[in-house]
């Protein structure tokens, strides 16, 4: 049943819309294909991040100007059909080839990454590199691996230390070392400084002592007139009475 130009118009429009942010496909074409290997291909294109569509070839090229794989649907003769994606063409290109081996009514006709058409061969070999989270695995590691090495090396470091240290007490290889040491400590502390001290802290006390005894003295002195003056008492009065 030929399709009529609305038909067409809108089957260019929906394609053109999905090529529209598409930087990668791969273009094959097939013979007799089963619907069940038809809806497996499809799945496979899916788990790879991209879309799978047959292709008529005159659409095709009115539907790709203007994208990014532009080049490789132009000019297609034959049966054609494309798997694309905006994702990773490693990715893509590893899915369809592992289910190319399982399925030779299949093969690939050309591709197309970032702008730049490849072959055959070149899908091929596009399958057999690293994808790129795998790419972005081995990245990390070799930023992170400097920084393990280095501190794999401090902590060895400090372990080799710890044990030539230990080794060298036990077998008393520092203790020529420790007498010297030792013996520097020593005149900072002379005996000769601390007589002085002791001096001036005695003779404050003894010459602060002696006022006090003559002080004593005094006030013993002036009692001894008191004495004196009560002895004449008895003796005036044996005079009265003699009288």
């Amino acid at each position: 049943m030929a399709l009529t130009k609305v038909k067409k118009a809108e089957k260019v429009a929906l394609l053109a819309k999905e090529l529209e942010g598409s930087t990668s496909a791969i273009v094959g074409t097939f013979a007799k294909l089963t619907v069940a290997q038809d809806y497996s291909l499809r799945g496979v294109v899916r788990g790879a991040g991209g879309r799978y569509r047959v292709l008529k070839n005159k659409l095709a090229a009115r539907a790709s100007r203007g994208t990014g794989v532009e080049a490789a649907l132009q000019g297609l003769k034959g049966v054609s059909s494309v798997a694309y994606t905006s994702g990773d063409p490693v990715a893509l290109a590893k899915a369809l080839s592992a289910w190319v081996k399982d399925n030779s009514e299949f093969t690939f006709k050309l591709g197309i990454v970032e702008g730049k058409v490849i072959t055959v061969e070149e899908v091929g070999q596009l399958a057999t590199m690293p994808g790129k989270e795998e790419l972005y695995a081995k990245l990390l590691f070799l930023i992170q691996s400097p920084a393990q090495r280095l501190a794999t090396v401090l902590n060895a470091t400090g372990r080799d230390l710890a044990v030539v240290l230990n080794q060298g007490v036990e077998k008393e290889k520092f203790t020529g070392a420790a007498a010297p040491i030792a013996a520097a400590e020593e005149p900072p502390t002379p005996a000769t400084e601390a007589a002085p001290v002791e001096a001036a802290v005695v003779e404050p006390q003894a010459t602060v002592a002696e006022p006090v005894a003559d002080a004593t003295a005094e006030v013993l002195v002036a009692v001894e007139p008191e004495v004196v003056v009560e002895d004449p008492a008895p003796e005036a009065a044996t005079e009265e009475s003699a009288s």
